[in-house]
């Protein structure tokens, strides 16, 4: 599904690059590079080596058709919010940027997720 000719440093550093472009967002996770708020994941760097971005419905369908893309399938199942990220617009920052912030700007209105038992923020 990824293009074999980026490595996967590169793509780290590439999605380490659009986190820091938005001054809110925190990337976390080792093994699975991801970002969220208030317990809402909202994007992830796939162990298939692709770009996950969660949307609104309204801008997940213009991302959909603008970018020629599906919807994230992963573990068997299609994740009906999130858009796979084509690897040529992984390398463009500055044209992910505004949906990378309008993900941002989706999980900020929703509802905070209850922690869950054994996993403490200490």
């Amino acid at each position: 599904m990824a293009d074999q000719s980026i490595s996967t440093e590169e793509r780290i550093a590439l999605y380490n690059k659009l986190v820091a472009s938005h001054p809110n967002a925190e990337r976390k996770g080792d093994t699975v590079p991801y970002t969220s708020l208030n317990g809402n994941m909202y994007s992830y760097l796939s162990k298939d080596g692709f770009l996950a971005l969660r949307l609104v419905a309204a801008d997940r369908e213009v991302f959909l058709e603008k970018y020629k893309t599906t919807l994230v399938q992963a573990y068997g199942i299609i994740q009906k919010e999130y858009v796979t990220v084509p690897d040529s617009l992984l390398k463009n920052t500055d044209e992910l940027k505004p949906y990378f912030d309008l993900s941002y700007q989706y999980v900020s209105s929703l509802k905070p997720k209850a922690a869950t038992k054994g996993k403490n923020k200490n």
